[in-house]
């Protein structure tokens, strides 16, 4: 399952996966960190290793940083949106 901003995806959830996967847009320097912090979090799944990581939902991951790590990922994705889309979809 693909999620989008303004056309623009932000997330990708394995459905299919067990435990569930979702492939998160990050800064690349947060990415890091994030990798190193939780085996959960790997490098971007057939994505750009630099800038996306794939978390195995597995529990062991805080839900608040999901939460977080989700909305970072929707914040990358919809500042780099044209003007006239933010108009359209209301984020600006």
């Amino acid at each position: 399952m693909v999620i989008k901003v303004g056309g623009k995806m932000f997330a990708i959830v394995g459905l299919e996966a067990d435990p569930l996967k979702i492939s998160l847009k990050a800064d690349p320097e947060d990415a890091i960190i994030q990798r190193n912090m939780y085996e959960a979090v790997q490098p971007g799944y057939h994505l750009n290793k630099e800038h996306w990581n794939t978390v195995i939902l597995d529990d062991s991951i805080p839900d608040k940083l999901l939460k977080q790590m989700i909305d970072e990922s929707y914040q990358l994705v919809s500042k780099k949106l044209s003007r006239k889309v933010k108009l359209e979809i209301g984020v600006l």
